[in-house]
């Protein structure tokens, strides 16, 4: 777990880090420039779809599942470096079983800023921000759950392709971890880490 979060830190600070060594004057957003290259400045928004693999601190229980959500943000672009902000809200099916309690991630959501390289029309770039969602907890022999919303972090990396007009295709990690809370069901701390793989679409306004 701990060397998941450290690759997922050490991808983000390289891409930053790329990133500073780039200095030019920003260009007007929305595709080719006058010097044919590929630029990312301006609003965006999407959608996406991925695969959740969880581990439930305190319990044994390990929630996977299949996610999907929608994403917005912004970028400012300065040469080849693009800085932004995002949020994302996604469904997760993610739970697990191991008796007698069940623990599932009904949503969750993020608030990341972004920095990374553009390569004319691909960009390479680091992510970190505040993460929060709901961890329920379900007793099976008693019928009974109980549910709490949970705050934390979240950090990755990904690549984002431009292919037709102002749309692009993107696949990301991206390591979530909403803090331990106490449960009264169970008698413990409880939180959920997480790593995540998802693909998606946005359209640059």
């Amino acid at each position: 777990m701990r060397r998941t979060l450290l690759c997922a830190v050490v991808l983000s600070a390289a891409c930053c880090g790329a990133a500073s060594t780039a200095a030019a004057q920003p260009a007007p957003y929305g595709g080719p420039s006058r010097l044919g290259a590929y630029q990312w400045q301006g609003p965006y928004a999407g959608a996406n779809i991925g695969y959740q693999w969880g581990w439930t601190t305190g319990d044994p229980t390990a929630p996977t599942g299949v996610i999907g959500g929608v994403q917005g943000g912004f970028n400012w672009q300065s040469g080849r470096v693009v800085l932004g902000g995002e949020t994302d809200v996604q469904l997760s099916d993610a739970d697990d079983t191991f008796a007698p309690w069940k623990f599932s991630n009904p949503w969750f959501g993020t608030l990341r800023g972004r920095g990374g390289v553009a390569l004319n029309n691909i960009l390479l770039y680091g992510t970190i921000g505040l993460a929060y969602g709901t961890l329920k907890a379900q007793s099976t022999a008693l019928g009974v759950s109980e549910s709490k919303l949970h705050v934390g972090f979240a950090a990755g990396a990904g690549l984002e392709v431009a292919f037709v007009g102002n749309w692009s295709a993107r696949a990301e990690y991206l390591y979530v971890d909403l803090s331990d809370r106490p449960y009264a069901l169970t008698g413990s701390n409880h939180g959920l880490q997480s790593s995540l793989l998802r693909f998606g679409l946005n359209y640059r306004f």
